[in-house]
């Protein structure tokens, strides 16, 4: 991502590598936070440091830093080098598996040997010893590099602990076959759960030297895959970006990079392409499926001086379209930028574990030492004592606490993109978790903001709704007028298809209305006088107290409909503020529109509390005042006006719609537009933080159980190791689980 400014800082993401644990991430904080004027969060998850520091510190100091801790460090590949990048992490990743697969093969004799007794021919511990020394060796070498590394740099990890639990059961091992009897070639071995002193030669603890690494390096290679997995979301958006655009110029076509396509440029989409970036469409009607990029549901139908979203997929015919924004101003990048910047926060909880993590080696290594003093001195059998030491140093995990928060957010911030919600990092799903009152807006957010028919009342016995309506769209196609346009689309929408008849004699008459000759009739669409058949002046009743704008329909001097054009209520939401109060949350409607028309949006919605002709001060007053009332208050807007009381608001919410002050300022954008998106967002919250704290739960009990066990000598130390992984999977796979988290309503239409 490189630097960008923030206020008199810059804000900077580096790549970190070497890191295994949330000590690892503790100490890498600690070192960039030594630099004047510099904060750090550091993700374990993504391998990620989003950096804030002045501008006289330089990118290549933040990386000397990282490297002065023992780490390696770089800025993000941009992203025509990322396949490079990718390469590498996978010869990685292939490199794991086979130093895996070898040890597997190493170890798996060694164990079965040592853990039935049966098995144990004359000489077998030679066997094993000869098979044990490779993968205490070899096997474990990334885990004693890194033990290495960190001692150079006074710093001890999860690292430190495996390698010294290696070294000190293969250490004894050595001891015994060589010096304390257990070389003999008839010597037998039983095998227990629970340490035992020696009833004679010596024990060997070869199954604890291969255990151990063959566990942590089995744990750690699927802690990766699954890891992997909760980034899944950020990863299929950043391949929905196309890599090359057909251009057409002066009537021939010639395909290009995506970097060199410019704003302004006419590109080609054809049937099942993607949209290679935000654009008008200029000639060509189809249906485009934004599922992928906002999480809208159904096909959205676009014609020429429609709007289309970059990574949508074209299910319909050719289209032509203008690009108005490329590269990283693109909704696409945005998004996935939002996301990446999520991922890359705390939780408060996060930040004690990882204040915890900070001290948590340094305190195991002291009591590993301090149970081997203790049973040395209390007399008991050495190998008893070692035994204890190990398992100690083996058990303690602060990998499930580096790792409690980081994945359960990427699982949830990648979900909640598909969604069509967008959360700017913790804090606003801890905001969400707790909103208990929602200021709204009305226009745009709760309405479409564009004027549209609401209603189309006929006379009866007269021509009927569809003939009055498909003439009136007829003489309305040549106006210019927001209530004419509205009419002809209404119409156009309604006629399916069918061609639009004709007009001759078009007029139009300020402050009246048009009329025209169509099919030969004489047709006139006008404000409404006041002699009105019954049914007509019960509908202009009901048009004036909903605040819509009533419009007369007259054939040939026949009055035979009255239409009803104003800003409608959007789908849903109903539904979003009847989800919000059965959440318990209070909904507040704040508009600057006049009383009547705030008051009957309200009333269909079932809002009680109205603020009409309402400032973007008074919002933003309204905010406090909800605030003062004890009130956690969040906003959702979708304009300039709002952009005020967003910012004052515990949480702000923004249309993806909406204008790009009012996403600056929010904490949430709803991608797709459509307020119920809310209520799922604030149950993904819940659900996320919820998360998140049964996996710390489980990181801090998990330890505060098994290390007195190991310390007391109930706990052998192969199983110790493999205890320590599955505590790791555990929590990994608990955040897993928010990737399959559906909204109540997708969960009602698969039943």
């Amino acid at each position: 991502m490189g630097a960008e400014s923030v206020g008199t800082l810059v804000a900077t993401d580096l790549t970190v590598g070497g890191m295994t644990c949330a000590a690892c991430v503790r100490r890498v904080e600690k070192k960039l936070g030594k630099l004047d004027g510099v904060t750090a969060t550091v993700n374990l998850a993504t391998g990620r440091a989003r950096v804030s520091h002045p501008a006289e510190i330089s990118p290549a100091d933040l990386v000397a830093a990282v490297e002065k801790a023992g780490y390696t460090a770089a800025l993000p590949e941009p992203p025509k080098k990322q396949k490079r990048e990718d390469d590498a992490e996978g010869e990685g990743a292939r490199q794991e598996r086979d130093r895996l697969v070898i040890t597997a093969l190493l170890a798996l004799p060694v164990l079965v040997l040592s853990m039935v007794p049966g098995l144990q021919f004359r000489n077998w511990q030679w066997l094993c010893f000869m098979l044990a020394a490779p993968v205490a060796v070899w096997g474990a070498l990334p885990f004693h590099l890194r033990a290495v590394r960190g001692l150079r740099h006074s710093a001890a990890t999860m690292d430190t602990l495996v390698s010294l639990g290696v070294v000190a059961s293969f250490s004894w091992s050595v001891y015994a076959l060589l010096l304390g009897g257990a070389g003999e070639p008839g010597m037998r071995m039983p095998f227990t759960l629970v340490p035992s002193a020696s009833d004679g030669a010596a024990h060997i603890y070869l199954e604890a030297a291969v255990g151990v690494p063959l566990f942590v390096l089995a744990g750690r290679f699927l802690e990766a895959r699954a890891r992997r997995g909760t980034g899944a979301a950020l990863r299929s958006l950043a391949q929905l970006a196309a890599k090359e655009v057909s251009v057409r110029e002066d009537g021939t076509e010639r395909l290009l990079p995506i970097e060199q396509l410019g704003a302004g440029q006419v590109f080609v989409v054809r049937p099942g392409e993607r949209v290679a970036t935000d654009g008008e469409v200029v000639e060509g009607t189809s249906a485009v499926d934004l599922s992928l990029v906002t999480g809208e549901s159904e096909p959205v139908e676009v014609g020429a001086g429609s709007a289309v979203v970059g990574g949508a997929v074209n299910t319909g015919g050719l289209l032509l379209v203008r690009a108005t924004a490329v590269g990283a101003d693109t909704q696409l990048a945005r998004i996935t930028r939002l996301v990446t910047e999520a991922q890359a926060g705390k939780a408060r909880a996060q930040r004690l574990a990882d204040s915890v993590a900070g001290v948590f080696v340094p305190v195991v290594l002291a009591l590993a030492v301090t149970a081997l003093g203790f049973w040395l001195g209390a007399g008991a059998d050495p190998q008893a004592a070692v035994t204890a030491c190990v398992a100690v140093l083996v058990v303690a995990c602060p990998c499930a606490l580096g790792l409690a928060t980081p994945t359960a957010l990427m699982a949830a911030t990648g979900r909640g993109a598909q969604l069509g919600v967008l959360v700017s990092g913790p804090q606003a799903l801890e905001g969400l978790q707790h909103i208990d009152a929602v200021v709204l807006d009305k226009t745009g957010t709760l309405t479409s903001g564009r004027m549209s028919v609401a209603r189309v009342t006929a006379v009866p016995g007269g021509l009927g709704k569809e003939a009055a309506l498909r003439l009136a769209g007829a003489v309305e196609r040549g106006s210019e007028h927001p209530l004419g346009r509205a009419i002809a689309a209404y119409a156009g929408r309604a006629a399916q298809g069918q061609p639009t008849p004709d007009v001759t004699g078009f007029g139009a008459t300020p402050g009246q209305g048009v009329r025209g000759r169509v099919e030969g009739r004489l047709v006139e669409v006008l404000v409404p006088d006041d002699d009105l058949p019954a049914v007509l002046a019960d509908a202009m009743s009901r048009a004036e107290a909903a605040a819509h704008t009533p419009v007369l329909v007259r054939v040939d001097g026949v009055a035979e409909a009255l239409i009803e054009v104003g800003d409608v209520v959007r789908p849903g939401s109903y539904r979003a503020v009847d989800r919000l109060r059965r959440l318990g949350v209070r909904p507040v409607l704040a508009t600057g529109d006049r009383e009547a028309p705030a008051r009957a949006v309200a009333s269909g919605l079932g809002i009680d509390e109205v603020r009409a002709r309402c400032t973007p001060e008074g919002k933003a007053g309204l905010v406090r005042e909800l605030q003062e009332q004890g009130y956690r208050v969040a906003v959702i807007g979708d304009g300039v006006n709002d952009a005020a009381a967003l910012a004052g608001a515990d949480l702000g919410i923004a249309m993806g719609s909406g204008t790009d002050v009012a996403i600056g300022a929010a904490d949430v954008t709803l991608v797709r537009g459509d307020i119920e998106a809310l209520a799922d967002a604030v149950r993904l919250a819940r659900r996320t933080l919820g998360t998140i704290r049964s996996n710390l739960v489980w990181a801090f009990g998990y330890n505060a159980v098994t290390v007195p066990l190991a310390m007391v000598g109930l706990l052998n130390p192969m199983l110790a190791a493999a205890a320590m992984s599955a505590s790791s999977l555990l929590v990994v796979g608990n955040s897993l689980r928010l990737r399959a988290w559906q909204p109540s309503s997708a969960r009602r239409r698969t039943r």
